[in-house]
């Protein structure tokens, strides 16, 4: 009998404490991502562009502001691509997209909570390369400014940890110039999908 007393005080104790670290605001998450362009990513020189995927590890971190409402700050380690023209390897290019946003989740605290956001994408293009043809030559391509939209679902494990899905749609457009002479205009315009484990501080 003693003994269980003593569990209930210990209890009542340190429960406003976990209560406290339960209600962080804030939560980190790692995962990887893919980003997928479309199919059609306009004509470079008057010749069909397409634009591979590639996958990477993503990071983020999640700041709770409101009941429901969160914002996000996504990263990523560099992800990489292939530009070919009617099907021939032409430019390889690097670019880092980090992406600010706003979440709105609609069962919070719930075993699944599914939610929607929206935010802006900068991405960073660097390390451009020309390719057969196009090898030896200057390439440039512009850094580029787009809104971003954001669905996904949480699927809580305990009080800190978090499994998550989800899918963005980025308006991603860049500007081509090869040895100074603008060729057109990529539009990107990727999905980016992929899965995280997020813990909560």
């Amino acid at each position: 009998m003693l003994h269980l007393k003593t569990l209930a005080t210990a209890f009542l104790l340190t429960a406003p404490f976990a209560a406290q670290a339960a209600d962080t605001p804030w939560t980190l998450h790692f995962g990887a991502h893919v980003v997928d362009p479309k199919s059609d990513t306009g004509q470079l020189a008057g010749i069909p562009a397409r634009v591979s995927k590639s996958t990477r590890p993503t990071f983020s971190v999640e700041y709770r502001f409101a009941p429901g409402w969160t914002a996000e700050l996504l990263a990523a380690l560099p992800f990489q691509h292939e530009v070919r023209l009617d099907g021939t390897r032409a430019v390889s290019v690097k670019q880092l997209p980090p992406l600010l946003g706003v979440n709105y989740h609609f069962m919070e605290g719930a075993k699944v909570s599914p939610f929607i956001g929206a935010g802006v994408n900068y991405t960073w293009f660097f390390d451009k390369k020309g390719r057969n043809a196009l090898q030896g030559t200057h390439v440039q391509m512009e850094n580029s400014w787009g809104a971003a939209g954001h669905a996904g679902v949480d699927v809580r494990l305990d009080e800190r940890w978090t499994f998550t899905v989800d899918a963005r749609y980025i308006d991603i457009d860049s500007k081509v110039k090869v040895n100074g002479a603008r060729v057109g205009t990529a539009h990107v315009d990727p999905w980016v999908y992929g899965a995280s484990v997020g813990y909560r501080l």
